[in-house]
């Protein structure tokens, strides 16, 4: 292809670009001249071009789109919208040619679409044309004055050549190409600049397109040179003599990287503006009445992260629409405006960028994914019941998962919201999703701003050094190895950590990286904990020591090691060491770390949270050594006995209170402590779960207190989480984790007979 063509492709698919914005805008403003001129002249241009360079179909699409878009801007035509969706089908058949020239080097056949959107451009033209002829003929039989009567001039029946003649003088009102090209530059060169055209063509002057495969050559180029720098200051930081050369390569080594990295950024608004027709398209495919904004567009990302996000932002806002807002009767029934809302908006948070897609339909609901995730095998009805509403929303973006009801063209094939994940997360980004039922979903992107150079800190585990990305990390503590005994806490096997007077879950990194996952021992040296916010989880990373920051270059990693789930990629250090990057968010994840959430969402669970508050009263307890807390809103009595009033259906330990038959949870082992004296006292506090009554063995009743912090652990079925009672670190007892023994069928039959007996 040579060079003039090449530049003819680029620029054609710029004012496309240019036009698709402008006729969306259009359909909401439909009188507004400008962007009527702004689209002819991205017509008119493609026209003007084509006739040069031999693309006979292009030029008689656009010659058909030029006559159009002519009557309306002279005014005798109004945008409406099968006007608007004429000259959409024109843009879209202009594209597809332009991608055939660009791939085959020539525009290939005509095809018997295009002959109808031609037609169709031109049947919407008849309007204009037939009031142009009947005034026209209404200025031919004006009469003359003083000459009497009015007399026509025209036959009274003209024939069917007059007609053709004058319809074709009013569908081709415009002189040729070259005519065109030499009228609009008399007239431009006739016409005094304004400031803003002086200002377009200065623009124009002092800028350079540069292929994209040269920016990537650079961007490598200059990652190696970071590399290069960072082992130089450290060979020459303790050489008096280098140390003002290595400075000076330092600041002109970050000036490049800098400059390299903001020619690659673009603003989000290149992605942005291919919405507007989308959304058109499908509301009105799906019958849905939609109202698009769109916030932030100035934010910049890497070119490559915005080609790489372009299929997942669309597969999300297809999914908005299909699932999210309700049709408008359906939205009406429930009180809503029958017009739904979708916002997107894109903000930079620290190194990400943030770009959320937001509606306000009906939300998910969350025992619908369950089920369907249960009916596709994609999860065990076990593990479903376990996992809280959160972690059960993540379901939606296994593969194969999809909660229509038949497929359409649209949705129901179980491939979008996978594909969203599996892109986001392959340049580094990461996914999260928050909804309401009735209310609606948000989902955002968080997406790296650049992937080639990043600020890292290097810590050190099991003698082998790590870089930690610092977009995560939000602070370090030291813990002196005299005070890890006192300083770190346990809840059964879940380290926790105070700070500044909030609870936080702590992960041992040598834990996770050792085949055996015992700790190191904490009390032999130093040792540092990483505060990190990764993913809506908020989580400490104890390590064994920490190393200068560094600027890192990011390496894709094996296969191997991708199968691993703990590194995003791999770095060389300036001391010539291989590094693997942690990845904050899979390690949450693997280790269990249970999700904080945003504090939008942390606040709308607050506000659903009706058991377990900040403010709640708790019953505290202590069974077999070890503190615990009941809500005290759940406790009906506390009953002191010999252990010997306990009797057993099957292996369960009963109590009889009031006439029935009280399952007795003893996971702290207070009954089986006290077997060997009958007449042992022990503690049974007796509590209402629901609509059944449970009771609870323990050793003493201590006291009352206020939950002072609650902390969601998910550390075991049985704890409701961990709160902080009377400044001491303590779990709570989840009552739907007492077994109920109607449900065990071992014990079913001796079960109804003991209650039978007991009637």
């Amino acid at each position: 292809m040579d060079d003039l063509t090449r530049e003819f492709l680029i620029e054609s698919q710029e004012g496309l670009d240019r036009m698709e914005r402008c006729l969306t805008d259009l359909e909401e403003r439909p009188d507004d001249a400008a962007l009527i001129a702004d689209v002819f002249r991205s017509v008119h241009t493609i026209k003007g071009t084509t006739g040069f360079l031999g693309f006979q179909r292009l030029e008689r699409l656009a010659h058909a789109g030029e006559n159009l878009l002519g009557l309306l801007r002279d005014g005798k035509l109004a945008a409406n919208a099968p006007i608007i969706t004429g000259l959409l089908q024109l843009l879209d058949a202009l594209r597809s040619i332009l991608k055939t020239i660009e791939t085959d080097g020539h525009e290939g056949q005509g095809s018997s679409t295009e002959a109808e959107i031609i037609a169709n451009l031109e049947l919407l033209q008849a309007p204009a044309i037939e009031t142009t002829a009947k005034q026209t003929a209404c200025a031919q039989t004006l009469p003359v004055k003083g000459r009497g009567s009015p007399k026509s001039t025209a036959p009274a029946e003209p024939p069917p050549a007059t007609e053709l003649a004058s319809a074709q003088a009013v569908a081709e009102p415009f002189p040729s190409a070259t005519e065109q090209t030499a009228e609009t530059a008399n007239a431009d060169s006739a016409r005094p600049r304004s400031a803003s055209s002086a200002s377009a063509a200065s623009a124009a002057e002092s800028t350079l397109r540069v292929d994209v495969t040269l920016l990537n050559r650079m961007m490598n180029l200059v990652g190696e040179l970071v590399l290069t720098r960072n082992q130089v200051l450290q060979a020459t930081a303790f050489d008096p003599k280098m140390t003002l050369l290595s400075r000076r390569l330092d600041m002109v080594t970050a000036d490049l990287r800098e400059s390299v990295m903001k020619a690659r950024m673009q603003p989000v608004s290149n992605v942005f503006s291919k919405m507007p027709r989308m959304v058109r398209d499908l509301s009105q495919s799906l019958d849905r009445r939609v109202r698009l904004q769109m916030d932030g567009q100035e934010t910049e990302l890497d070119k490559s992260l915005l080609e790489a996000i372009k299929d997942p932002l669309t597969h999300a806002v297809r999914n908005s629409l299909d699932h999210g807002i309700e049709p408008p009767a359906v939205r009406e029934s429930v009180g809503k405006d029958p017009e739904g809302t979708l916002r997107l908006r894109a903000m930079q948070e620290g190194s990400h960028v943030i770009i959320e897609v937001a509606d306000d339909g009906a939300g998910i609901a969350v025992d619908q994914v369950r089920q369907k995730a249960i009916e596709r095998g994609l999860i065990s009805a076990e593990r479903a019941a376990l996992l809280p509403e959160r972690e059960l929303l993540q379901l939606i973006f296994l593969p194969g998962f999809s909660t229509a009801k038949e497929v359409t063209k649209v949705s129901g094939r179980g491939v979008g919201m996978d594909v969203v994940r599996t892109n986001v997360e392959k340049i580094g980004g990461k996914v999260e999703i928050d909804s309401r039922a009735g209310k609606g979903t948000t989902l955002r992107l968080r997406i790296p701003l650049t992937l080639a150079i990043i600020p890292a800190l290097i810590v050190r585990s099991v003698q082998q050094s790590f870089a930690l990305p610092q977009g995560a990390l939000s602070e370090l503590v030291h813990i002196p190895a005299e005070e890890a005994a006192t300083t770190i806490e346990w809840i059964e096997d879940a380290p926790l950590y105070r700070l500044r007077g909030k609870l936080l879950p702590l992960v041992f990194l040598d834990r996770l990286l050792t085949p055996s996952g015992a700790p190191s021992n904490m009390r032999d040296r130093d040792s540092f904990i990483a505060i990190l916010d990764a993913d809506g989880r908020r989580f400490g990373l104890v390590v064994d020591g920490l190393a200068d920051p560094e600027e890192i270059v990011v390496k894709p990693l094996s296969s191997a090691l991708k199968g691993i789930g703990l590194y995003s990629g791999a770095t060389v250090l300036g001391n010539g060491d291989l590094a693997l990057i942690l990845d904050p968010g899979a390690i949450a994840m693997k280790a269990g770390v249970a999700m904080s959430g945003e504090e939008e969402a942390a606040r709308a669970a607050e506000e659903d949270r009706t058991d377990l508050t900040k403010a709640a009263e708790f019953l505290l307890v202590e069974a077999a050594g070890r503190k615990a807390a009941v809500a005290l809103g759940d406790v009906l009595r506390i009953e002191q006995m010999p252990v010997k009033r306990i009797e057993f259906v099957g292996l369960r330990p009963v109590i009889n209170f009031d006439s029935q038959l009280l399952p007795v949870d003893d996971t702290a082992g207070v009954l089986a402590a006290a077997q060997g004296d009958p007449e042992a006292p022990i503690v049974v506090v007796v509590c209402r779960d629901g609509n059944r009554h449970v009771g609870i063995a323990v050793s003493h009743v201590l006291d009352v207190a206020t939950g002072a912090d609650l902390f969601e652990a998910g550390t075991s079925v049985r704890t409701g989480g961990v709160t902080l009672l009377k400044e001491s670190v303590t779990g709570i007892v989840n009552l739907g984790g007492v077994s109920d023994l109607a449900a065990d069928p071992g014990a079913a039959k001796e079960w109804n007979s003991m209650a039978e007996v007991m009637r």
